[in-house]
């Protein structure tokens, strides 16, 4: 059996993106995190998904207040970031994901 991470560069993403059922902003910030997951994180992320309208007890543990708001839990530090994802710089800053291509 091979192991799946091979080194630290490998690590796992948790990330919890938290909506309001399936309104048009936070569709969109599904679509913008997972198209940023896939060019900076492929293969090394989960996202979990919280609806707050059928899980409102949720947004307690981590203290949310707006949404769309989307929660970096592994790595640690816990790290958050509110909207819908659309400015992919501020987001790469926000999780701390270096680009691992040209991007300058």
């Amino acid at each position: 059996m091979s192991q799946n991470q091979t080194d630290s560069s490998s690590a796992m993403w948790h990330l919890r993106l938290y909506v309001a059922g399936q309104t048009p902003k936070c569709v969109v910030a599904l679509a913008n995190l997972k198209n940023i997951c896939e060019t900076y994180l492929q293969g090394q992320y989960d996202i979990e998904i919280v609806d707050l309208l059928e899980n409102a007890q949720l947004a307690k543990g981590d203290q949310i207040l707006a949404i769309p708001t989307l929660v970096r839990r592994l790595p640690e530090p816990l790290r958050k970031i509110i909207g819908d994802l659309s400015n992919t710089e501020r987001v790469l800053v926000g999780l701390d994901i270096r680009p691992s291509k040209g991007e300058a």
